[in-house]
């Protein structure tokens, strides 16, 4: 029997469904560009699903619940939990998802206030490194969990839960994070011997950006099974990287176009100069 679990509410905006990261998942997941107001496109290679990141951009994870169930989502960003900060484990604090609803996560919570925004930036600076954990810079994962109990009558936007001690056994092993004076040489180290094989190194990372507002409240949810229902998550680099790679063809890359005619550059109508 797995014992109840109290859970942050956060009062976030609903907004419609997303793009579906895998086959009929639980949650769909997909990141927006903030400052384009653009969802990021997904591009398979080797089995892998990547979007490309704009340095300096802010970005949000969209989550989107495809049940008439509620659903715990534990979100980690660059293998790092968005809520605690703690080094990201399935047991741990997450967002409910009421029936059907859909919302944004802006940022690494601050408190039941406030967020402190993601944004794209060099790997670094990035949350995960300057706190000495840059292993996993590069990576947006979710881990789904099913309710135990009957589903009961919709809350206001989004949940988290704090995590369930005698779920995850090893909380204590991972808060270890080596000491923040090491981040940059192990950024760097990290950069040298990444995923990508010893070939391209990654480049950005997710950043600790300014304060948002986003309050929270609290509810309850019982998980139906110490092991996820979904993990799913989404790689992420600039696009150079991406094209270098491989994993976007460099006919898909922007800057091949750059000066060059193009039917719709912008996506809405400027001031002309002068006297309006």
């Amino acid at each position: 029997m797995l014992r109840p679990t109290a859970l942050l509410l956060t009062a976030l905006a609903a907004v419609s469904a997303c793009t579906s990261l895998s086959a009929q998942p639980l949650v769909d997941v997909d990141v927006v560009d903030r400052d384009t107001g653009e969802w990021l496109p997904e591009y398979r290679h080797r089995g892998q699903d990547w979007i490309p990141g704009i340095p300096g951009h802010r970005y949000s994870v969209r989550l989107t619940n495809t049940t008439g169930e509620r659903v715990l989502v534990v979100l980690s960003v660059d293998g790092v939990n968005a809520i605690s900060g703690e080094t990201a484990a399935a047991g741990q604090t997450g967002y409910v998802l009421g029936p059907w609803q859909t919302t944004e996560i802006a940022g690494w919570r601050k408190s039941y206030q406030d967020v402190a925004q993601f944004y794209f930036t060099d790997l670094p600076d990035s949350y995960a490194a300057r706190t000495g954990r840059p292993d996993n810079v590069g990576v947006i994962g979710v881990a789904v969990f099913r309710e135990r109990v009957q589903p009961q009558p919709y809350y206001e936007p989004a949940p988290i839960a704090r995590e369930d001690r005698e779920y995850d056994r090893g909380r204590d092993a991972a808060k270890s994070a080596p000491a923040a004076p090491q981040a940059s040489r192990r950024a760097s180290e990290a950069a040298a011997d990444s995923a990508y094989g010893g070939g391209v190194a990654q480049r950005i990372g997710t950043g600790h950006g300014e304060r948002e507002w986003s309050p929270v409240g609290r509810t309850d949810f019982v998980r139906a099974s110490r092991s996820p229902a979904q993990v799913a998550q989404l790689r992420y680099d600039d696009m150079p990287n991406l094209v270098a790679m491989g994993v976007i063809p460099r006919w898909r890359d922007d800057r091949r176009y750059r000066g060059q005619p193009q039917a719709f550059p912008n996506g809405f109508a400027a001031d002309p100069p002068g006297r309006w």
